[in-house]
């Protein structure tokens, strides 16, 4: 099997052109006309995964979050990222991302987080409401969900929230002795859905990277919680190993074992 083969399952599933203007998904170092020798699935593509990959043989990286953001005018060593692509080329590593058009494809990153909750009745929060018929998923695009829970005292669904996504501590605000029936989410930085959030009717809001002042402003309005960055997002790893699964269920994949956050918690 081609490395192209691979890709486009995942494009037909979160096309490219989903992606922010900003972003840099897709190819990020190799060549897709590779046969592939197996898969390894990370958040983040740093030294250390692509090591693993060396490792264990495997001669295709996918991640969530891009490895180059910017232009690379030289390749010297110099930063992690650099260090990250010579040791890609020089041992024929091929490393993709799927990272905003993911987040924003029907079934992406907010979605999986929903499932982790047991939500029902999950939409976008701001897109289309109306999920894609047949295969063809590349009709709806939207950012964040909301969706609904059994009634549950707010301080329980936190504390749902911290075991479900592994948070080392959650930042929040607001009331958390109301009862808790609707939540919206999003994956990764969401602070631009706050007021989507409340106009959807949610009660709670978990994402990541609020400001302090996204907190102060709306602590009256609804309840926010922010579980990190990395640990919204992690489980799209999940996503891509599906995508694969389906394409080829004997192939040789798994999820990077060498793959820490890179923020702690004391």
């Amino acid at each position: 099997m081609k490395i192209r083969e691979i890709t486009d399952a995942i494009e037909q599933y979160a096309p490219l052109r989903l992606q922010e203007e900003w972003d840099n998904a897709g190819i990020q170092v190799g060549n897709p006309e590779t046969d592939i020798t197996g898969v390894l699935l990370c958040t983040d593509a740093t030294e250390a995964v692509v090591a693993e990959a060396i490792d264990r043989g495997f001669n295709l990286v996918i991640s969530h979050h891009p490895l180059i953001f910017h232009g690379l005018k030289k390749i010297m060593g110099r930063t992690p990222v650099e260090r990250t692509v010579a040791m890609a080329i020089k041992h024929d590593i091929t490393i993709y991302c799927a990272h905003t058009n993911m987040d924003s494809a029907w079934q992406g990153v907010s979605f999986r987080m929903a499932d982790k909750l047991g939500m029902t009745g999950v939409q976008f929060l701001d897109g289309n409401d109306v999920p894609p018929y047949g295969d063809v998923a590349s009709t709806t695009a939207g950012c964040g969900v909301i969706g609904d829970i059994e009634p549950t005292p707010a301080r329980e669904v936190l504390q749902r929230v911290k075991e479900a996504f592994e948070v080392g501590a959650v930042r929040y605000s607001g009331d958390a002795t109301r009862v808790i029936t609707r939540l919206a989410l999003c994956g990764g930085a969401g602070g631009f859905l706050l007021d989507k959030a409340v106009q959807a009717g949610a009660q709670l809001y978990v994402s990541a990277d609020m400001r302090y002042h996204d907190f102060l402003d709306n602590n009256q309005r609804i309840l926010i919680a922010d579980i990190g960055h990395y640990e919204s997002e992690h489980y799209t790893k999940e996503i891509f190993l599906e995508i694969i699964q389906k394409k080829n269920p004997t192939f040789a994949v798994a999820f990077a074992k060498s793959e820490t956050n890179q923020v702690n918690y004391l």
